[in-house]
């Protein structure tokens, strides 16, 4: 089954944004794009079920009139969602990339996603939908669950994307951290750039062996790696590490089992994602 790089794209300002990091990410891993555009009804029809408070006389010209009024959502829904894949297409295809696809979704977000995960190498997102544009500093409503469900790396985006030029691994030790480490070193998407292997932790004999060991998998890919202990809070460490060094790609392993295991499973993750000013890998 041939595994593509799945763009999200509704109508927010995120759009041109996840669009350009999937083209980056489809021509790095010289794989298939996929255009994906999911419409739930529960979002984009305002009609309300007024069928149980509606008077006997008028009740069935009004049903009649809230079934084409639903209609008429649908239909511009569909509209909509075609436009919006169009452009995304054209985009693309003005970027040269050799092979792209068009996919429309009835239902759920998340369902819509899960679905398709089988055939999906990289899913690719804005860090807000449509509905969560207005929530500055934080993450969409629909984000931290597919993280939590989907079984697929994710590149988060923020409302410009432009091709990395430095990445930063968040790296704690730890098992899941190891399989992060070997992702990266394996996969092409990364290849060429310089990494910034970092370590949230009071520095220690271990943490600096351990950093060693974990530097020299990447040094042997191939890869120039710079390397860092940071103290203090893991979120706010790697996030001060990151602003000042100008990270572009910031890659994280999505469980781990020290204090970076709480970025996924409470609120110290959610406020990892939140405070990212660049575009984030979640690693699975």
């Amino acid at each position: 089954m041939t595994k593509h790089v799945y763009a999200c794209i509704d109508a927010s300002p995120y759009a041109e944004a996840v669009c350009d990091g999937a083209i980056w990410a489809a021509k790095a891993l010289t794989a298939p794009l996929g255009l994906v555009h999911v419409i739930d009804r529960a979002q984009h029809t305002q009609t309300p079920d007024l069928s149980g408070s509606i008077g006997l006389g008028s009740q069935e010209v009004l049903l009649q009139q809230l079934a084409e009024l639903d209609e008429q959502h649908s239909k511009l829904a569909l509209q909509r969602g075609h436009h919006i894949l169009d452009a995304a297409h054209a985009r693309a295809a003005a970027a040269a990339v050799a092979e792209i696809s068009e996919v429309m979704r009835h239902g759920p977000l998340l369902e819509s996603l899960k679905a398709l995960q089988e055939e999906t190498r990289l899913l690719v997102l804005g860090k807000r939908g449509l509905s969560s544009t207005d929530a500055h500093g934080q993450l969409g409503m629909h984000i931290e669950m597919i993280i939590r469900s989907m079984q697929k790396p994710i590149l988060l985006t923020q409302q410009r994307f432009h091709a990395p030029k430095r990445v930063m691994l968040a790296y704690d030790g730890s098992a899941t951290a190891q399989k992060s480490l070997e992702m990266l070193a394996a996969s092409p998407l990364c290849r060429g750039l310089p990494v910034h292997l970092v370590m949230a932790a009071v520095r220690s004999e271990q943490a600096e062996k351990q950093l060693a060991e974990a530097a020299s998998v990447l040094t042997l890919a191939g890869f120039d790696t710079r390397t860092a202990i940071v103290a203090g809070e893991p979120d706010e460490a790697l996030h001060q590490y990151q602003q000042e060094q100008v990270i572009d790609l910031l890659v994280m392993g999505a469980y781990g089992h020290s204090r970076i295991r709480q970025f996924i499973l409470g609120s110290t993750t959610t406020a990892m994602l939140s405070k990212a000013r660049c575009s984030m890998l979640v690693l699975r």
